[in-house]
C-alpha cells in the first residue's frame, strides 16, 4: 500500500506541473496585457511599466513560472509585500492574495459539492438497488426511463426552470445563496437545497443506470452462484455478495464527480449565483488574471487527483479480490 501511494503522489506531482506550464505559457497566447488591467485606460508608459515590475511581468517567461512554482513551495516578495508559502501570487484583477480568495470562496464549494453528493448518491444507488431487485418489472422499466430522461437534462436548463416554480410561482423555496452554516445552519441547508435537487436529478440517473447495471452483472457472477446454491437467502446474496462487489465501478465515478465538484462546478455556481471556485476561475479568464486562474486551476486539478487516489486505495476494502501492489 505505501509502494502504490508513493507512486501514485510522485505521478500526481509530474501530472500538475505539466498542468501549470500549460495554463501558465497558454495564458500569454491572449492578445491582452495583464498590466493593462491595473493601469486603467489613461494610462501612462511610466506607470506600465512600474506595474509590470510589481507583478513581476518584466522577466522572461521562463523565469516567471520558475519564481512562480518555486513561491507556491517557499513563498515569494513583492513590490507590493512578501507572499508567504504558499503563495500563489496576488490577483491582477483587484490585487487580493490568490490563496486567500481560494480559501474564502472554497466553502461554498464544499457545501454544494457535499451536499449535493450526499442527495444523488442515495438517491442513485437507492434506485439503482430497486430496479436490479426488480428488473424485468413495473419499477425497474419506470426508473430506468426516469433514469434516461433526467440524464438529457442540463443544469442551466432545469435551474432556471425549478427557480421559477418552486421560488416563484410556489413560494415553498428561498431564492439559492450561499450562507455560511456557521452563521445560521437553517439558512445554510434552505439557501443551498434548489442547487442540490438540481444536481441531484443531474447525476442520480448517472448513478441509477450505472448500479442497476453492475448489479445485475454481479448477480451473474459464479461467487454469487455459489451462495446461492450454498441455501443464503436471496437478500443476504444481494446485499452481502453482490451489491458489496458493484460499488467498485460506482466509487470510481463518485471520486472522479466529487473531485470536480471540489475543484468547482462551473455551470452550477454560474446558474445559481453562488461565489464559489468554479465561479472564480471563469472570471479569472474573463478578466486575464492569470495568478487567480493558475491557483483555481491547480487546487481542482489536485482535488481531482487526490479523490482518484483515495477511491483506488478503498478498492482493496470494497472488493477483498483486489489488491494494490
Amino acid at each position: 500500500m505505501l509502494r502504490f501511494l508513493v507512486r501514485r503522489t510522485l505521478g500526481a506531482v509530474v501530472i500538475l506541473l505539466i498542468i501549470s506550464a500549460c495554463t501558465f505559457f497558454l495564458f500569454y497566447a491572449i492578445p491582452r496585457d495583464p498590466a493593462l488591467l491595473h493601469c486603467g485606460k489613461t494610462c501612462d508608459p511610466e506607470s506600465l511599466e512600474i506595474i509590470r515590475r510589481n507583478l513581476g511581468l518584466d522577466e522572461p517567461l521562463p523565469e516567471q513560472y520558475r519564481a512562480y512554482m518555486a513561491g507556491i513551495l517557499t513563498g515569494r516578495d513583492f513590490a507590493v509585500g512578501p507572499c508567504p508559502a504558499p503563495c500563489f501570487g496576488y490577483s491582477f484583477a483587484n490585487g487580493e492574495p490568490v490563496w486567500g480568495t481560494i480559501l474564502d470562496r472554497l466553502p461554498t464549494t464544499v457545501s454544494l459539492a457535499l451536499g449535493g453528493a450526499a442527495v444523488f448518491l442515495v438517491l442513485g444507488l437507492g434506485a439503482g438497488m430497486l430496479a436490479a431487485w426488480r428488473r424485468g418489472g413495473f419499477l425497474d422499466k419506470f426508473l430506468s426511463s426516469v433514469s434516461l430522461v433526467c440524464s438529457s437534462l442540463q443544469i442551466y436548463f432545469v435551474g432556471p426552470l425549478v427557480i421559477a416554480l418552486l421560488v416563484y410561482r410556489l413560494d415553498l423555496l428561498r431564492q439559492p445563496e450561499y450562507v455560511p452554516i456557521t452563521s445560521s445552519p437553517v439558512d445554510w441547508f434552505a439557501g443551498l437545497l434548489i442547487p442540490w435537487v438540481v444536481l441531484s436529478l443531474i447525476f442520480t440517473a448517472q448513478y441509477t443506470r450505472m448500479s442497476r447495471s453492475t448489479l445485475i452483472e454481479q448477480l451473474g457472477e459464479d461467487h454469487v452462484r455459489a451462495a446461492r446454491a450454498r441455501g443464503l437467502s436471496g437478500r443476504t446474496v444481494f446485499f452481502r455478495y453482490a451489491w458489496r462487489g458493484s460499488l467498485i465501478p460506482v466509487v470510481t465515478i463518485f471520486g472522479i464527480d466529487l473531485g470536480s465538484l471540489f475543484g468547482g462546478a462551473m455551470v452550477t455556481e454560474f446558474t445559481f449565483t453562488l461565489p464559489g471556485l468554479g465561479r472564480l476561475a471563469v472570471d479569472s479568464v474573463l478578466d486575464t488574471d492569470l495568478p487567480m486562474l493558475m491557483g483555481v486551476m491547480l487546487f481542482a486539478a489536485a482535488m481531482i487527483i487526490a479523490f482518484n487516489i483515495l477511491v483506488d486505495a478503498v478498492y482493496a476494502f470494497i472488493d477483498p479480490r483486489v489488491r494494490l501492489s
